[in-house]
Parts: C-alpha cells; sequence; structure tokens
C-alpha cells in the first residue's frame, strides 16, 4: 500500500514537470515556426493543430495520425503548417493537473490561432472540447478516430466535426468462437488507466450474452511482468485479447506495440484484436476498424473547411467493423483452418510458395524438364525405330544370308555327293556281302558282326553329312550362344573337303590348342567360313600356280578369337582392296558380288570385323576377328 501510495503522490508532480519542460521547448520550436510563417503569404499557409492522446508514437492513434497527415500533405492544395501535440497526463492511473499544459498552448497560440484543431482519440477529444471556449473558441474542431460513446454530446457546436467509431466487442468475440469453436476461456489483457477502465466495464456489459459461453479473465489488476508468466502458462482451449495497454497495475508506462510484442513472444495462445494498428504484430486478426476508412473521412473533413465549407454541413455516421481479415502466418502457427473464417474474409501477409517465390526459376526448370522429356521421348521413339529397323535389317540378312547358302551349296553339289556316295556305296557292299556269307552253309557269325558294325558306322557318316547340310540349309533367325570356334570351324571343313579334294587343292586345317569360345550364330558363321575357302578354291583355281593350297588356322588375339584363310592364289589387286567388301563389287565372271558384302555383315552383326590383304609370299588372307566369350 505504502508504495502505491508515494506513486500516486509524485505523478502529478512528475506530469506538471514533463510539462513545463516541453513548454520551454515548443516556445523554441514555435518561434521558428513563426519566422516561417511570416514568409509566406497569409493567405497561402494553412495551420493544423493536431492534439494526441498519449503520445506521437502510442498505437494505436499514433498509425491513424500518421496515416493522416500523410494524406494532407498529399492532397492538399496549400502549403500546411501540421503542429502536433501530446495529452501525456492521460495515460497516469492519477492524471496530474492539466492546468500548465492549458497555459502552454494558450501562451503559445495567442494571436496566431490554427485554422484547424484535430484530435486524434478520446482522451484529446475530451481536452479539446473540455477547454475549446479558452484555447480556440472560434476554431474549427474535428473530433477523429474517437470511439462514438466517448464524445460528450452536450458540448457540441456547430463548429465540430466528428469521425467516430463503434466497438462492437460481441461481434469480436464471436469472431474468436466461430474461429476457435472449442474455446473455453478469453484473457482479456487491458491497462489500468481511467480510459481502460472505462472500456473494460463496457466489454463486460457487452459479452453478457456469451456469459454461458465462455469464461472471461480480467488482467486489468496485473502488472504486466506478470501478464506475461500466466500468458506462457495458459490451459487449452485459451484465448487472449488484446485491448489496450498504456499503463499496467503497477503504474508502469508502457508503449502498446512494444508490450503486444513481447506478450506474443511468450504466449501460447492465440492473441486477437479488434484494432488494425495492432494487426500484423502478432494478432490472428477478424473484423476490425480500418485506418484508411478514418483517415478517409478526416481529411476530407480538414481539407473541405480548410476551403471554406460549414463544420456544420459535414456529418458523418460511426464506423463500423470492416471486412475481416486475417494474419496467415498466424492461422498457420495456431493451425487455424482457412474454412472456419467468415465468407468473404481476407487474408493477408501469406507467404508465397515455392512457385510463386520463385516464378521465373521454377518456369526455366520446368521449361528445362519439358524439353528433356521431348528429347528423351524423341530419344526412346528414335531408339524403338531403330530397334525396329535392326530387326527389319537381321530379318533381312537372314533371308539374303539364307539364299546365300543356297548358292554356296550349289557349288557344294559335288562335294555332298561324294561324301554320301562313299558311305552309301559301303553300306551297299557291305550288305551284299552279308547276304551271300549268309546264303553258305555255315556263315561265319563274327565276320557278318563286323560287317554290320561297317553298316552302321557307314549309315552314321552319311547322317552327318545330312545333319550339316540341313543345318546350313535350313531357315532359322539370328541366334546367339555360346559356340566352340575350333568345332564350327572344323564342320565348315568337313563340308568343302571333297570339293578341295576334286580340285586337286590341299585344304589343311590348324586350330589353337585351346579352347575358342565365342558368342554367335554358328550355322552363319559356318556359311562365312564357306563362302571365304570357296571363294580361296576360285582364286587357286582360276591361276596356274604350282603350289596349290588353302590353310585355315584359328588363334587368340588378346580378347578377340581369329580365323585365317590363307591361300597361294594370285593375291587381289591393290586398288580392290579397299572396295572388296562393297555389294555387286566382283572379280568373277559370273559372280553377283554379294558373298563378301554378305559376310561382312554377319561378322559385324556379330559385333566382329573382317579385312583382306594380299601375303607377302603371295596369295590372299582375309582374317575374321571375334571377341571371346567370358
Amino acid at each position: 500500500m505504502s508504495r502505491g501510495t508515494s506513486i500516486d503522490r509524485v505523478r502529478p508532480w512528475a506530469a506538471t514537470a514533463l510539462f513545463c519542460f516541453g513548454l520551454l521547448v515548443a516556445l523554441c520550436l514555435s518561434a521558428g515556426r513563426a519566422g516561417a510563417v511570416e514568409r509566406s503569404p497569409r493567405g497561402e499557409l494553412k495551420r493544423v493543430l493536431v492534439l494526441h492522446s498519449f503520445g506521437r508514437d502510442f498505437r494505436p492513434w499514433s498509425e491513424y495520425a500518421r496515416d493522416i497527415k500523410a494524406e494532407l500533405e498529399r492532397q492538399s492544395p496549400w502549403p500546411l503548417d501540421i503542429q502536433e501535440h501530446a495529452l501525456l497526463t492521460a495515460r497516469f492511473n492519477n492524471p496530474g493537473p492539466e492546468a500548465p499544459f492549458v497555459d502552454y498552448l494558450q501562451s503559445l497560440y495567442q494571436g496566431a490561432m490554427p485554422d484547424v484543431v484535430l484530435t486524434i482519440g478520446a482522451p484529446a477529444a475530451r481536452f479539446a472540447q473540455r477547454y475549446r471556449a479558452r484555447l480556440f473558441p472560434n476554431t474549427p474542431l474535428i473530433l477523429s478516430a474517437v470511439e462514438h460513446r466517448l464524445i460528450n454530446r452536450a458540448d457540441l457546436s456547430d463548429n465540430d466535426v466528428v469521425v467516430s467509431i463503434r466497438n462492437d466487442f460481441l461481434a469480436a468475440f464471436d469472431n474468436i468462437l466461430q474461429v476457435l469453436p472449442d474455446t473455453k476461456t478469453v484473457m482479456v489483457v487491458i491497462g489500468a488507466s481511467p480510459l481502460e477502465k472505462f472500456w473494460m466495464e463496457e466489454v463486460k456489459r457487452e459479452l453478457k450474452p456469451l456469459a454461458e459461453r465462455i469464461e472471461l479473465v480480467w488482467y486489468s489488476d496485473l502488472s504486466f511482468e506478470e501478464i506475461l508468466k500466466r500468458a506462457s502458462k495458459l490451459p487449452p482451449h485459451t484465448a487472449l485479447f488484446w485491448g489496450l495497454m498504456s499503463v499496467d497495475a503497477a503504474g508502469v508506462v508502457h508503449e502498446s506495440d512494444i508490450a503486444l510484442r513481447s506478450l506474443r513472444a511468450v504466449a501460447n495462445a492465440p492473441i486477437f484484436s479488434y484494432q488494425e494498428p495492432f494487426f500484423g504484430d502478432g494478432t490472428v486478426g477478424g473484423p476490425m476498424h480500418t485506418i484508411a476508412a478514418t483517415s478517409s473521412r478526416t481529411v476530407s473533413a480538414t481539407i473541405g473547411i480548410l476551403g471554406g465549407a460549414k463544420p456544420a454541413g459535414i456529418s458523418f455516421e460511426p464506423l463500423e467493423f470492416a471486412t475481416p481479415k486475417y494474419d496467415w502466418r498466424e492461422l498457420q502457427r495456431w493451425d487455424i483452418s482457412e474454412s472456419r473464417l467468415p465468407p468473404g474474409s481476407e487474408i493477408v501477409f501469406r507467404e508465397p510458395n515455392i512457385w510463386v517465390r520463385y516464378r521465373w526459376q521454377m518456369l526455366m526448370i520446368t521449361a528445362v524438364f519439358l524439353v528433356q522429356a521431348g528429347l528423351i521421348s524423341g530419344l526412346l521413339h528414335e531408339r524403338r525405330r531403330r530397334r525396329v529397323a535392326e530387326v527389319e535389317s537381321r530379318q533381312r540378312l537372314t533371308e539374303l544370308a539364307h539364299v546365300n547358302r543356297y548358292s554356296t551349296v550349289g557349288e557344294l553339289t559335288t562335294s555332298i555327293a561324294h561324301e554320301l556316295n562313299q558311305p552309301l556305296g559301303s553300306i551297299l557292299t557291305n550288305a551284299e556281302t552279308a547276304e551271300l556269307m549268309l546264303r553258305g552253309n555255315s556263315p561265319d557269325i563274327d565276320e557278318i558282326r563286323q560287317i554290320l558294325a561297317d553298316i552302321r558306322r557307314d549309315d552314321q557318316r552319311a547322317s552327318e553329312v545330312i545333319r550339316r547340310l540341313r543345318s546350313v540349309l535350313k531357315k532359322t533367325p539370328f541366334e546367339v550362344k555360346d559356340i566352340e570356334l575350333n568345332d564350327t570351324v572344323r564342320e565348315a571343313i568337313g563340308l568343302v573337303k571333297a570339293v578341295a579334294d576334286g580340285r586337286r587343292i590341299t585344304l589343311s586345317y590348324m586350330p589353337v590348342l585351346a579352347d575358342l569360345h565365342v558368342k554367335g550364330d554358328p550355322v552363319q558363321l559356318q556359311q562365312v567360313i564357306l563362302n571365304l575357302i570357296i571363294n580361296a578354291m576360285d582364286a587357286i583355281s582360276d591361276a596356274d600356280t604350282g603350289k596349290r593350297e588353302v590353310s585355315v588356322s584359328t588363334l587368340r588375339a588378346g580378347n578377340h578369337a581369329e580365323i585365317r584363310i590363307a591361300d597361294t592364289g594370285p593375291g587381289m589387286a591393290a586398288s580392290d582392296l579397299a572396295n572388296v567388301f562393297d555389294p555387286f563389287f566382283t572379280t568373277k565372271p559370273q559372280g553377283m558380288g554379294m558373298g563378301l558384302a554378305i559376310a561382312r555383315t554377319i561378322i559385324e552383326a556379330h559385333h566382329g570385323a573382317i579385312d583382306a590383304a594380299n601375303q607377302l609370299a603371295g596369295g590372299a588372307l582375309f582374317t575374321i576377328r571375334l571377341p571371346r566369350a567370358r
């Protein structure tokens, strides 16, 4: 009690000292303004006196004043001399005497009355009404940003204009219950000045219809420090309602915006308010008074009066709450769904998503993706076409190779006939011999058994010839499998051996003394080998050479297997070496020029290579290289 009493005693003296200091400063400033006024024609300069309720930088009224001044200076056709003063005593629990401030204003404007007196907020409006007869008896008075219940209607004159607002606390609390329907308790944060005590009683009166739905807890009798402690430990389903905080119950003076930010930093429940100046500093939002609406009316009335309009002809109805608006950041913080907001609500401070924040970058990335997708799609389409073309090419190659095999087999007719005649003749001879022996009286069974074994061996030999012939002639698709290259070459040589003997050509084969496995189609590889051997024999047959020999050998060359086919013929002209594998190129009088072209195509389909060269000792050498199977 002693502490509170001492504060009450000191407060009036502090206020008086503050006013005296302000009077001295203002007199010095007014001298400068008077000099400026004397330098301008009286008809061109308009003086506007602005009275603040709690101070120039005290919200919410400081925001109204700032917007009004900016619009006045922007819209006024005359140069303006805007002078501002603050009614500081309205902030104290026990306001000090106002007489020094009245004397200060009287001495300042004696003989140089302003053209318009503009008050911001209820305390300034009441002060101007109370002392206007003494200070500004004939000056038009505009009471702005004041709630209509705080206007003294009895003291209004024809020289006054009222720009008032109407606080609808029931609508403000209904908004809380709409966006947070589970709310059970609302903590009302409000100060202890006379103005704040007045509004506390008004809120209680207006919210009686909600008495059974929510519990109201008032923080007007607490220091702000204690309010912060309690706000950090609120139970679930609780909300905070921010009224005003000019001075707390301990007598400590606060700046409302700073106090609100401190509350938001510790509160564990959402904060609501009905005043736009606090919107954006931590309040969720809802229906509220807009600064622009009050500012527009105030500026319109001020310019009209400065232009000669009669204040009595300017009248406004109290401004109601505007369309609800909400802070998107607070909605996210407290997990409030936008679906709960009233229809037509405005959501501000929405943080742009990545598509909005990095619009051009995302467009470029999207364009790159689209281009890449188009290229990939084109490549896939081209790959498909290529695969189809490869399949068709292999099919055509298979068909062409099949035709070429028929041609090759035609050249091997003598060899095939000889290969078949030998075992068939032996079978016939052995069968006739066995028949004669059986006609005897005592046939030699052991010898007959040997004859039958010979017949079986010759039959298998004939069958093998037919099998090899069928394998060469059958029409099969290109089939890659693991083959032993030495055996494949040996089978091909077996087919053409009789032809070589018939032409008196020595056909030798020297396989490498190791397994030589490759991946490939054995039928097509045999076709290439047969084609090269027959070409080599043709070259020897057409030339008059003493040594008639075709040698075939296999060997390893790193990761490749090689087949070398050499002859002792005259070789090839140097100019023909580069064209020997071209289609329709031939040196034979009756040749079509397709054999070597088909051979190269088959070898390349096996991922190998074939080349031709002349040997130093004479004759041609064809080398086939195939990748070895691992």
